[in-house]
C-alpha cells in the first residue's frame, strides 16, 4: 500500500485536483517491449500528417522538467516533476486545437496514453503527462481548441464547442498514435484514455463516438448530462446566492458534515465515521437549525436549512420532475470548491453554470441567474440541440466498444460536490437496460432488485462502476474515505491479461501513510463488515449486495 502513487491529471487553479491512482512502476510488465527510437526527435519535425501542422520536435533531457512558467507545479506552485529523457512534440490541428506528444526517449512500454482534462479543459495537461512518461507511456494532451478555464470561447464559434466536446480528444489520439508509431517505428500495442470530470466525460465520449481508439478508459467523476449538470449550477446559485440570507459560509460545513454522519454512520451496519451509501441517509437539514433561529459557527438559520436541503433534493422543476439529482450528505466538509466557494458567489459551481448559460446557450455575455424562469428557460435549454449534440455524453449504446474488446471502469466518489454521483449511477443503469435488454432504467434513488443484478453482471463483462465512499470530486474528501486507489494498472490487467477488477483496493492515506484500506466493489455490491476485526482493515471487510 506505501507505494500507491496518485497520478493527477488536471489540476486547476479553480478547480480540484482531478486525480486517478496509479502504481507506476506497475505500468511496465516484464513483457512489455523495451522499444527505442529509430528516428530521432528532430526526425519527428518533419513528419507530415493530414490536417495536422508539428511546430516544435524536442529531446528534453532527464531532470526537472517545467514546460512554460504557468505550468509550474500544474497551475498550483510547487518544484517542478524530474522526467527521464523524452521527445516532446507539439502540433496544431485547425481551428485552433494544441496539441502536445510526450515520448520516452528509451524504455517505452509499448502503450500509448491518452489524458483527459477538467473544467472548461483550456489546457494542455502537464502533469499527467508527466505521470504517463515517469510511468513508461507515451502520452498525449489536448487544450481542445481553446485557452483558459471560462467558457467564453463558445460565444459565437460552435465549431469551437464541436471541438471541446469531442473532435479535439478524438484528433489528439489519431494525431498521438501517429506520432507515436514514426517516434519508435511501430505501432502502439495497447491505448488507454484516462481522466475525471470533464477528462471522465471524454472518456466515456471516446467510448461512444470513437470505440476503435481506445482499448480501456478509465472514466471518473464523468460530467455527463453536461447540460442538466450546469442547470444544477444555476440552481444552486438560486439557492444559496439569490438571497444572500440563504448563503451558508464554507466554515460552517464541519457541523454540517459532523451532523450527516452522526445521523448516517450505521446505516451500513458499522460506526466508523464513513457513510457507504448516502442514499441509505435520512438527515434532515431542519435538525441543524440554531435556537430560536439565530445565527452561529455551528448551526444554521432556518434559510440556509431550506438552501441545504434543495442542494439535497437535486434540481427541480416547478411541478417537482427532477431535472437533475442532488448531492448527498456524509461528505460535505469538502463542498469548499463548488458548493460555498471561498466567499459568496465564488463557488466553482456557480461560475460553470452561469458560464454555461452565458456563452454557449444564450449568446450574452450580461446573461445574470437571478432573471432565471424555470418554464421558458428550461425549455430553451432542453431544446439547444446544437450544443446538447456535442456535450451531453448520455448515449448508453456501448454495443460498437463492447463489442470490439474495449474495457470500461467508471469511478465516482459518493461525496462529490461538483457532479452528483447519481449521474453515474443513472448512466450505468442505462448502459445495463441497452447492452443486455435488462430491466428499464429507474432513478437512482430505487434500490436494485434481483434483475438488475443479474443484468449488471452481464454489463460487467466490459464496464463495470466504482462508488466510492467518502470521497469528493477526484479524490480527497472527508478524514476516513478510502479515495487513493489504482484504477489504471486495474484497467491494464482486465485488457492484457483477461483480469476483470473484481474490487480496487482503496485507502486513505495521510502525510504518506496508510491509516484505512477499504475494498472498492463494482456497483451495485457494496463493502460489507465482517462483524469482526479493526474496520480501518479491507480484511474485514467482503463485497455483497446490500439487504
Amino acid at each position: 500500500m506505501n507505494n500507491m502513487l496518485r497520478a493527477g491529471l488536471v489540476i486547476l487553479t479553480s478547480c480540484a485536483a482531478l486525480a486517478v491512482p496509479r502504481i507506476a512502476s506497475a505500468a511496465q510488465s516484464a513483457s512489455a517491449p523495451q522499444a527505442s527510437a529509430d528516428k530521432s526527435c528532430d526526425t519527428v519535425a518533419s513528419l507530415k500528417l493530414p490536417d495536422a501542422t508539428i511546430t516544435a520536435a524536442t529531446l528534453v533531457p532527464a531532470g526537472p522538467f517545467v514546460p512554460n512558467a504557468a505550468a509550474a507545479g500544474g497551475g498550483r506552485g510547487g518544484p517542478p516533476p524530474s522526467l527521464p529523457s523524452f521527445c516532446r512534440v507539439q502540433l496544431t490541428v485547425a481551428p485552433a486545437i494544441n496539441i502536445e506528444v510526450w515520448m520516452p526517449a528509451s524504455g517505452w512500454n509499448g502503450k500509448f496514453e491518452g489524458v483527459g482534462g477538467g473544467g472548461f479543459a483550456g489546457i494542455i495537461v502537464y502533469p499527467a503527462l508527466a505521470n504517463a512518461v515517469r510511468a513508461g507511456y507515451a502520452a498525449a494532451s489536448t487544450d481542445t481548441g481553446h485557452q483558459g478555464n471560462t467558457g467564453q470561447f463558445a460565444l459565437g464559434h460552435p465549431e469551437l464547442v464541436v471541438d471541446f466536446g469531442y473532435r479535439a480528444i478524438h484528433e489528439m489520439t489519431v494525431k498521438g498514435k501517429q506520432v507515436t508509431a514514426a517516434f519508435y517505428g511501430m505501432t502502439p500495442r495497447d491505448s488507454y484514455f484516462i481522466g475525471c470530470s470533464t477528462g471522465g466525460r471524454q472518456g466515456l465520449a471516446e467510448a461512444q463516438r470513437y470505440p476503435e481508439d481506445y482499448n480501456g478508459i478509465v472514466s471518473g467523476a464523468p460530467a455527463i448530462d453536461w447540460t442538466h449538470l450546469n442547470v444544477s449550477g444555476v440552481w444552486l446559485a438560486l439557492a444559496t446566492l439569490k438571497d444572500p440570507e440563504d448563503y451558508f459560509p464554507a466554515s460552517k460545513l464541519p457541523a454540517i458534515h459532523e451532523a450527516s454522519v452522526a445521523a448516517c454512520d450505521l446505516t451500513d451496519g458499522v460506526k466508523d465515521g464513513l457513510v457507504s451509501d448516502p442514499r441509505a441517509c435520512r438527515f434532515e437539514p431542519s435538525t441543524l437549525v440554531c435556537r430560536d433561529g439565530a445565527d452561529a459557527p455551528d448551526c444554521l438559520t432556518p434559510k440556509q436549512a431550506a438552501a441545504l436541503k434543495k442542494i439535497y433534493d437535486g434540481t427541480k422543476s416547478p411541478d417537482g420532475l427532477t431535472i437533475y439529482p442532488g448531492r448527498l450528505p456524509g461528505v460535505e466538509r469538502g463542498w469548499g470548491a463548488f458548493i460555498t466557494g471561498t466567499s459568496i458567489g465564488r463557488s466553482v459551481g456557480y461560475t460553470y453554470g452561469t458560464d454555461y448559460m452565458k456563452y454557449f446557450v444564450f449568446g450574452d455575455p450580461d446573461w445574470d441567474y437571478r432573471t432565471w424562469n424555470f418554464s421558458k428557460d428550461m425549455a430553451n435549454v432542453d431544446a439547444d440541440r446544437k450544443n446538447r449534440s456535442a456535450m451531453d455524453t448520455w448515449s448508453p449504446d456501448l454495443k460498437r466498444f463492447r463489442d470490439r474488446g474495449g474495457k470500461l471502469i467508471v469511478y465516482h466518489g459518493w461525496g462529490d460536490d461538483a457532479v452528483s454521483p447519481l449521474s453515474s449511477i443513472n448512466y450505468f443503469k442505462m448502459v445495463v437496460e441497452k447492452t443486455t435488454g435488462g430491466p428499464k432504467a429507474a432513478d437512482a434513488l430505487a434500490p436494485e432488485d434481483a434483475r438488475f443484478r443479474q443484468a449488471a453482471r452481464k454489463t460487467g463483462d466490459f464496464m463495470r462502476l466504482f462508488m466510492v465512499p467518502g470521497m469528493n470530486h477526484c479524490g480527497g474528501g472527508q478524514p476516513t474515505g478510502p479515495y487513493v486507489f489504482d484504477a489504471v494498472t486495474a484497467l491494464s490487467n482486465w485488457v492484457e491479461k483477461n483480469q476483470p477488477p473484481e474490487t480496487l483496493l482503496g485507502a486513505h492515506v495521510t502525510n504518506g501513510a496508510t491509516d484505512l484500506t477499504r475494498p472498492l466493489c463494482p456497483y451495485p455490491e457494496v463493502a460489507q463488515y465482517a462483524g469482526h476485526g479493526d474496520v480501518r482493515d479491507a480484511a474485514n471487510f467482503g463485497c455483497g449486495f446490500p439487504k
